[in-house]
């Protein structure tokens, strides 16, 4: 396993971000613009506005469970507590993303709550119509109009076993997320967008995100050679807070969002020969390679346990 480059000093945060503050205070500015104003004037404009804002939110929820931008955690959830995309629970997506950076176990099918691949035992046992489904899935076009769907039923299936089994923290999750929710709802329910057509922006908002989630990690041997750069550095790149840098992310996880690019500069030759080459120069490239074709087997292809 390689050795991280350092952070300097003055890359590593102290004191409140109050950069992040403002973006986060701006997103949920911006959402009341969205759904009150702007959805008076125009409709469609606004949902796809809106779409933009959850995704937004989404990685601004990412950036407050890794410490950003106050060194206290409960102020930094207070900030979440309006659930935008209504579906994922602040407190379930922090719990499982963070099982998510024990890099040793990442695209495990089992112990990486996050990863695409199945085991082949499973994958085997699959009737036809689901296979033919993951593996559409498994295409930039397809996890983009099928992902949200996907990964939210197997998300509450999972949930569910664990609120059965009378898991504390899930449910206390749960009943928070309900509890924001049920604010948002509301909310949208006195603006002059309707609720249904709100969730047709969550759907969107979620469907963006699974362009950044697409590849960014990879069956491989060596760890670190699993998670992807893409050096793209426009629109996409600031919607998802420079996460496309992926590798300085999990290698560096408090480093802030802002940071990212700087440190990518200063040791990029580093990073490259950690990740193994695993690269794309921008997300245009990453829509001309996979828009339509797969980028990867849904069953693991490395996996060797239970065969």
């Amino acid at each position: 396993m390689s050795e991280a480059p350092k952070v300097p000093g003055e890359l590593m945060p102290r004191g409140v971000e109050w950069g992040t503050l403002a973006l986060i205070s701006a997103c949920y500015g911006a959402w009341c613009v969205s759904v009150f104003w702007l959805a008076e004037l125009s409709l469609w404009p606004a949902v796809l506005s809106t779409a933009v804002l959850i995704a937004f939110h989404s990685s601004l929820c990412h950036e407050v469970l890794h410490g950003h931008p106050f060194r206290t955690k409960a102020l930094n959830e207070a900030l979440m507590v309006l659930p935008l995309n209504l579906v994922i629970p602040y407190g379930r997506f922090r719990d499982t993303h963070l099982a998510h950076h024990q890099d040793e176990r990442l695209t495990d099918p089992y112990d990486d709550p996050e990863s695409n691949f199945l085991c082949p035992k499973v994958w085997a046992g699959l009737p036809g119509w689901q296979k033919l489904t993951l593996r559409a899935n498994n295409t930039l076009l397809g996890r983009m109009l099928l992902g949200p769907l996907i990964s939210q039923v197997c998300f509450m299936i999972g949930d569910w076993r664990l609120i059965r089994a009378a898991e504390r923290q899930v449910i206390s999750d749960w009943l928070l997320h309900i509890a924001g929710a049920v604010v948002v709802i509301y909310l949208v329910w006195l603006s002059p967008m309707s609720v249904w057509v709100y969730g047709v922006a969550v759907y969107l908002g979620l469907a963006l995100l699974k362009i950044r989630t697409f590849l960014e990690h990879r069956a491989h041997e060596d760890v670190h050679a699993r998670t992807v750069l893409i050096e793209d550095r426009g629109l996409l790149a600031f919607l998802f807070l420079n996460n496309n840098l992926h590798i300085v992310h999990h290698m560096h996880p408090g480093v802030p969002w802002h940071a990212l690019p700087r440190l990518y500069q200063r040791h990029r030759e580093a990073y490259k020969q950690t990740n193994g080459a695993y690269i794309y120069r921008s997300y245009l490239q990453v829509f001309r390679h996979y828009f339509l074709r797969t980028k990867d087997p849904v069953p693991h292809p490395l996996w060797q346990k239970d065969m």
